[in-house]
């Protein structure tokens, strides 16, 4: 059976998606939709913008969106089986399976990134990466910081996980990690702290956009960040979206159980391919494309 996974923020690079624009009519075509549907040109940023301007909130999240969506559209050779994306992947994920539409989930892609960047500028916070300490061990020494809010936010690999949370929790939950075995313990170059409680003025923000947007029943299953399970019904994967923003992403337990599922190979379609390293390191047996 074949997965097709979707990367999230942070995969970008400048010329992204320009080679499928130059060389593809489909290509060409939605990303001009994609440009009026924004309101600016984001195929110029994308195409031969700085680093700096594609790490622009409003520009990074709908430029891997857009990347990934028409790859998949354009680089498959069949149908997936199941699908599933990290954090922002999750949108493409939903586009290719069939449950949004290519301009819904463009819009909602859109305002998940302000409503996050309203809610970083509300309470600063940042992310850091831990690696070489179990999953048990990060999550315990996270729960010794009870003063202030640092949680697991992605369980990428084993052996590496990234937490969350204001900057001073951060801060002391590094020097923890260290000291209870973590081989390196470093922050993240990012504008917030994404997957924990700190983005829940974002969830509420986008919570009414979600649910004002028409979802179809998928084509096949869609496994969720939020519990790692397979999902095929309309209203639980909206509320499943909602809840992402504040919840852990749990892509190690995912890749586990679309494999358990009978998944046999999993294609990358997006910028990079950093999903294919990580799914090597939880299965090193599993083919990837």
């Amino acid at each position: 059976m074949k997965a097709f996974v979707f990367p999230g923020q942070g995969s970008q690079f400048s010329g992204m998606g320009k080679d499928l624009y130059e060389e593809y009519y489909v290509a060409h075509d939605m990303f001009e939709q994609a440009n009026q549907i924004l309101g600016f040109r984001i195929t110029d940023i994308m195409f031969a913008g700085t680093d700096e301007e594609l790490r622009q909130t409003k520009v990074t999240q709908p430029a891997v969106f857009l990347h990934s969506v028409i790859s998949a559209k354009l680089l498959k050779t069949d149908e997936p089986d199941m699908v599933a994306g990290h954090s922002l992947g999750e949108y493409p994920a939903l586009v290719a399976c069939g449950a949004l539409r290519f301009e819904d989930a463009l819009v909602l892609v859109s305002k998940r990134a302000m409503a996050m960047q309203r809610a970083c500028e509300m309470q600063p916070g940042t992310m850091a990466a831990v690696l070489a300490l179990p999953d048990e061990k990060v999550e315990e020494v996270c729960k010794q910081i009870a003063d202030d809010i640092v949680v697991a936010a992605n369980y990428n690999c084993p052996g590496q996980l990234v937490i969350s949370g204001t900057i001073s929790a951060i801060d002391k939950a590094c020097v923890l990690m260290k000291e209870a075995g973590a081989k390196r313990a470093i922050k993240l170059p990012v504008g917030g702290a994404f997957h924990s409680p700190l983005m829940q003025p974002a969830a509420e923000e986008l919570r009414e956009a979600i649910l004002a947007t028409e979802f179809s029943k998928p084509q096949c299953p869609i496994y969720q960040n939020v519990n790692a399970l397979p999902q095929t019904d309309p209203e639980v994967i909206k509320q499943n979206l909602v809840a992402q923003l504040t919840s852990p992403v749990r892509w190690t337990q995912t890749v586990q159980n679309m494999i358990a599922d009978g998944a046999t190979c999993f294609q990358e379609f997006g910028p990079g391919d950093v999903l294919k390293g990580l799914i090597r390191k939880i299965n090193p047996e599993i083919e990837t494309k």
